[in-house]
């Protein structure tokens, strides 16, 4: 076993810029760069009980992982988005007991969570804990398209991507980046 573990250490290693594929998919480009003050942002996130995939989600959303997006993220209805991480209103009042029973109309109940950091990290778990993973990725992703049809390519870039991001804070720099002003990044087309 030593023999094969020289043997691989001993050859040349490739590498290989953007895009970078994975398991028959392709990943946009990705990089990094530091935002001032990102490192205390990311501390905020982490004291209301965030993950580092919730970590990954936000910062792929927004570049200082805020609420600073127009309002709704342009949208209106179960399409209106909130909070850091963008939810749909639409998902959110299916999956979580704060807005069961609201109506596509009570959408801006939503609002709530662009200025309660700690509230829209609840119920992001909340709604993942409702819909599993997998589920959650493809309705976050795409709407009531994204539940009736989670298998898509463009929801499975996105989830790669998410992935991506989330493993660079875990993984590089000796998982340091959680707190540092670093802020990952995949190019992922906007929809």
């Amino acid at each position: 076993m030593k023999f094969l573990a020289l043997s691989l250490l001993s050859l040349p290693v490739l590498v290989f810029a953007s895009p970078v594929n994975i398991a028959e998919r392709t990943l946009g480009q990705t990089g990094s760069y530091t935002v001032s003050g990102l490192g205390a942002r990311k501390q905020q996130l982490l004291n209301c009980g965030a993950t580092t995939l919730d970590l990954a989600i936000a910062m792929l959303e927004t570049d200082r992982m805020s609420t600073d997006y127009t309002y709704g993220d342009g949208k209106s209805s179960d399409s209106a988005n909130f909070g850091v991480f963008k939810q749909n209103w639409g998902m959110l009042r299916q999956s979580t007991a704060r807005y069961k029973g609201k109506s596509a109309a009570d959408y801006n109940t939503g609002a709530e969570m662009n200025s309660n950091l700690c509230l829209d990290i609840s119920l992001r778990h909340e709604s993942q804990n409702y819909f599993g993973e997998g589920t959650w990725f493809a309705g976050h992703r795409n709407g009531a398209s994204g539940l009736s049809n989670p298998n898509t390519q463009d929801i499975q870039n996105y989830k790669d991507a998410v992935y991506w991001i989330r493993n660079q804070i875990e993984y590089y720099n000796g998982g340091a980046d959680k707190t540092s002003d670093v802020r990952f990044w995949v190019n992922v087309v906007a929809i």
